[in-house]
């Protein structure tokens, strides 16, 4: 049975229709310059299959962001997770079936390539009982399988994009997945993963390299490839099984809902004297200015567990009774047995490499096992915790004015920074030796002892702290207005124990 979706009207009038059962077969590729209504074409293609089909975006300017108010997409702005966690949130989304948004927004080029990837990877690694119908959205889609290496990523972050993208056209048919690829340039897309799809939408388009691959592509006669140029916002040439058998010009209908980024429109300018003006840009910068500016910290993350799980039957009420007013010495006890947890998860090698979730549901299974009568922390509660253990701080030492200083200070980065933060602020109060960039990338949750310099490096310039190496090579880090210093460390050395005991834990 043939489910055919409403796209917009032919030159003629007649409806122009998708077959969605062929395309999650064949997938598709969107051509068209910017503001030729690639973006809007999508939209109308989620919209219409929506209640059909489980769907996901990669999104990396944040303009899909509105179908989750109408058709109910869950959002997770990557900016706040790792690629571990985004992972798991993308095994969990196909396991779950949820229709999702990965928000890109905000990150540089080497981090968007990182957790798409991520993301990508998770829907494609779940295992076959899971590999149900589903549309993959991907927007501008040659920044994640570029034909060129980009100059302002690494090789390693591209080439761990292209594998997803190459995996998604090449061997996501037979789990289940379905490409749809849109880019501003066939030329700037690497042709392995365009040659994978097998219906075309052509938008507008100016250069004769691109008319000509258009051409090429549905089969026209190179004389007709300046037909493209002649193409109005909203109007694309269809080709492929789930649309036409032949070339058939197309304009895509209207969407329920709109972007969140409108394209800027004309504003007269505000009436002002050369004086005025010259008061407001000219003056001074405040004291403060001088200073590094710091980022904003992050609102909290959502915990994407909860809500992949929320379609799920509500679990059964606790057995357990919740103590609502311990007594002084029963939360002494209560603190020593929680270090103790968190030190038992974090002696596992790998804890540093586990995604924030899964270390979150050790937790809780062990404080049952321990028979902990009390409200959970929440996971954002929990990620905090967990990063003043992996520095060594135990409950009580956490109580300190010093140490909430210190975590308020940490809250201006991105949360899975601010344990390696933490951990640096403990080596500093005490005199010990910097961390190796081994210890700092195990802290941070990747082997890549790059990624670990490249975090120093973000922390001197949001003005948290400075770097400098001796005539020896080894590292010291002082953090900027505690005035606390490490002494001397190589940072080529072997990682650290996972954790050092808190003060007052029994080994």
């Amino acid at each position: 049975m043939t489910i055919a979706i409403e796209m917009g009207h032919t030159a003629t009038g007649a409806s122009a229709t998708l077959d969605l059962e062929e395309l999650l077969a064949t997938r598709l590729l969107v051509q068209g310059n910017s503001g030729s209504g690639k973006s809007h074409l999508l939209r109308r293609l989620l919209e219409q299959s929506a209640a059909l089909v489980q769907q996901t975006i990669i999104d990396p300017e944040g303009d899909f962001v509105t179908l989750a108010e109408r058709f109910g997409h869950l959002v997770i702005d990557a900016e706040l997770h790792t690629e571990q966690g985004l992972q798991l949130a993308g095994e969990r989304a196909r396991i779950h079936r949820v229709s999702t948004v990965l928000n890109l927004e905000g990150l540089d080029a080497e981090g968007q390539l990182r957790r798409a990837a991520a993301f990508l990877g998770g829907l494609f690694d779940v295992g076959r009982e899971h590999w149900y119908p589903m549309l993959v959205v991907v927007d501008e889609a040659q920044l994640f399988a570029p034909a060129i290496a980009p100059g302002d990523a690494s090789d390693e972050a591209r080439r761990l994009s292209l594998t997803s993208m190459t995996n998604l056209m090449c061997r996501g048919r037979k789990r289940g997945l379905a490409g749809v690829l849109a880019t501003q340039r066939l030329a700037k897309l690497a042709k392995n993963v365009a040659a994978e799809a097998s219906n075309f939408l052509m938008g507008r388009t100016f250069l004769d390299i691109d008319m000509a691959r258009a051409a090429d592509l549905l089969g026209m006669e190179r004389r007709q490839a300046e037909a493209f140029r002649d193409l109005a916002r909203g109007q694309f040439m269809a080709l492929g099984p789930a649309l036409s058998r032949r070339p058939l010009g197309l304009r895509i209908g209207a969407t329920d809902t709109q972007p969140r980024n409108a394209t800027p429109r004309l504003t007269p300018l505000p009436e002002a004297t050369l004086e005025d003006a010259r008061a407001v840009i000219l003056a001074p910068p405040p004291p403060e200015a001088a200073r590094a500016q710091r980022r904003a910290p992050p609102p909290p993350a959502p915990d994407l567990l909860s809500q992949l799980m929320a379609a799920r039957p509500a679990a059964e009420p606790r057995a357990e009774a919740v103590e609502h007013h311990p007594s002084p010495e029963a939360l002494a006890e209560r603190r020593e047995r929680l270090d103790r947890i968190l030190a038992a998860i974090l002696a596992d090698p790998e804890a540093g490499f586990r995604a924030i979730g899964v270390l979150y549901q050790d937790f809780l299974v062990r404080c049952r096992i321990e028979g902990l009568r009390f409200t959970p922390p929440d996971l954002d509660a929990f990620r905090g915790m967990l990063a003043r253990s992996r520095a060594g701080i135990g409950a009580d030492m956490a109580d300190d004015d010093a140490w909430q200083d210190v975590s308020s200070r940490a809250g201006v980065l991105p949360e899975d920074m601010q344990g390696v933060f933490i951990l640096l602020a403990r080596a500093a109060r005490e005199g010990l030796p910097c961390p190796g960039d081994a210890t700092l990338a195990r802290a941070y949750g990747t082997h890549s002892l790059g990624r670990a310099r490249r975090l120093l490096t973000y922390m001197e310039e949001q003005g948290l702290i400075v770097c400098q190496l001796n005539g020896a090579g080894q590292r010291t880090i002082t953090l900027v207005e505690l005035a606390w210093a490490t002494a001397p460390g190589d940072p080529s050395a072997e990682a650290d124990a996972p954790l050092r005991q808190p003060a007052g834990v029994a080994e």
